[in-house]
């Protein structure tokens, strides 16, 4: 293995784990913008108001994404374990 396959198996590796986060990386930021802005038009300061919408919209994006997510997964898995002769080299 050359430093070449080291630098694109990681890589891709990273890249995996950007596509898999960013769903909800995004549900999570536009949720805390909804929040926040809620917050200031109401003059709530309640910390319950602001954590509880925002983990409920991220348990919520996590489920609707999650056979998408395991799909990503397995298939980077297959892709590494199919071609281990590649890297055992």
């Amino acid at each position: 293995m050359n430093q070449h396959m080291v630098v694109d198996l990681i890589r891709e590796a990273l890249m995996n784990t950007f596509w898999l986060c960013l769903p909800l990386l995004a549900v999570g930021f536009v949720a805390g913008v909804v929040i926040s802005l809620l917050q200031i038009v109401t003059s709530v300061q309640d910390p319950a108001f602001g954590s509880v919408p925002r983990l409920a919209a991220f348990f919520a994006a996590f489920v609707v994404f999650l056979p998408w997510m395991l799909i990503r997964i397995c298939a980077y898995a297959a892709s590494i374990l199919g071609d281990f002769a590649r890297y055992a080299r």
